[in-house]
């Protein structure tokens, strides 16, 4: 027992692996979050007081998208709007949409690797910030609290690949028919 005491009390007895970042770092990739704010915030509740007469059983109605900019070298604004409408026999009880931005610094990395840190990462450390500033909201609207899912942000970029390749590749057979009668009308 003495023995595990002074183990615990010399740190430096034993060398610490290097982080798993440390690693990163070194290789010239970084990540990091330099700030997390709200960029907008709307809540409408049109049919206040009377909602609150009513039975409440409402439809939720739920979309998220994101977008990001390049600040200068290194530095992006992802923005993630969150939109809740919120309805009960087909009249709106409350809508509520934040947009929660952050900055992100992002180096080293380029092309589809970016673009995953972009529209996967920086979503997932945005989410459960807006997730909580539409809950409070909701709560301060007088409403019952609105506790969103989490987000599988790497499902829906995976889904979003694989609509867009899709979609190339319906194109493409009719855009190559097109190109041959252009070519076609050409030679005539």
């Amino acid at each position: 027992m003495a023995e595990n005491d002074e183990q615990q009390q010399n740190p430096a007895a034993a060398p610490a692996p290097a982080p798993a970042g440390d690693q990163a770092a070194q290789e010239g990739h970084r990540f990091g979050v330099q700030r997390v704010y709200v960029k907008d915030v709307s809540f409408e509740a049109p049919d206040t007081p009377n909602v609150f007469r009513q039975q409440y059983s409402p439809q939720v109605n739920f979309s998220i998208n994101n977008r990001s900019n390049k600040i200068e070298e290194g530095l992006y604004e992802v923005v993630l709007r969150l939109t809740a409408d919120v309805k009960q026999d087909d009249k709106t009880v409350f809508l509520v949409e934040i947009q929660q931005a952050g900055i992100f610094e992002i180096r080293g990395i380029e092309g589809e690797q970016l673009e995953q840190v972009l529209t996967i990462t920086c979503p997932n450390v945005l989410f459960p910030y807006g997730r909580e500033a539409i809950d409070a909201l909701v709560t301060r609207g007088s409403f019952p609290a609105l506790l969103l899912a989490p987000i599988n942000f790497e499902s829906i970029y995976m889904q979003a690949k694989q609509q867009q390749e899709e979609k190339l590749a319906g194109d493409a057979p009719a855009a190559s028919a097109d190109s041959a009668a252009t070519k076609e009308a050409d030679s005539h």
